[in-house]
């Protein structure tokens, strides 16, 4: 089924519709929705109340962009929601207002897959995790990110900056282990 035809049968109320934009997307969006949280319940939570928002939603889908990415962006606002209206996340999520430190303008080149980077982005405190994703991975600008998160630009900056410091830290002692295991002949 085509997707402007999966929209329509949709928007006409068809199970079995639902049933099959759901199964197109909810993988990838299910990773989406990983990477804001410490575990995988959360993510599917968020999953679950994304999805819910999507199907009362999709009248408001114009078909200017991808679905996908208009799904993506549905998921990503929802974990935000998820992480403020939650005490667990809500407790690491306020922060002072910090001045900006500078960033290291070392770029280690590390090569690891996909699924260990996601690992040490998720190891991150959730403040440094919610913004590194993001601005990082999602790719939205300092001022949209800092309206989200109602924060302080310069604050958010700082945590971004942070963020991306410990990770280069970490990928950077990943990377000296695996060369002396290599160089010890264990990997």
């Amino acid at each position: 089924m085509q997707e402007k035809e999966l929209i329509r049968e949709c928007l006409n109320g068809s199970r079995t519709a639902q049933h099959d934009l759901y199964n197109k997307y909810a993988e990838v969006m299910l990773g989406t929705c990983y990477r804001y949280t410490k575990s995988l319940a959360d993510a599917e939570d968020i999953l679950q109340d994304g999805f819910i928002k999507v199907f009362t939603r999709l009248h408001q889908f114009k078909g200017n962009g991808e679905l996908g990415a208009w799904i993506r962006r549905i998921m990503v606002n929802t974990a935000i929601t998820y992480i403020q209206k939650h005490n667990r996340y809500k407790r690491e999520m306020q922060v002072d207002d910090v001045a900006v430190h500078p960033v290291s303008d070392e770029n280690p080149e590390i090569h690891m897959d996909t699924k260990e980077l996601v690992e040490l982005v998720r190891a991150l405190p959730v403040s440094y995790q919610v913004v590194f994703n993001l601005v990082g991975v999602e790719g939205f600008s300092h001022v949209e990110v800092a309206k989200m998160l109602n924060m302080n630009e310069n604050t958010l900056r700082s945590q971004y900056n942070r963020a991306r410091m410990m990770l280069i830290n970490k990928l950077k002692k990943n990377s000296n282990v695996l060369e002396n295991q290599a160089y010890a002949g264990r990997i």
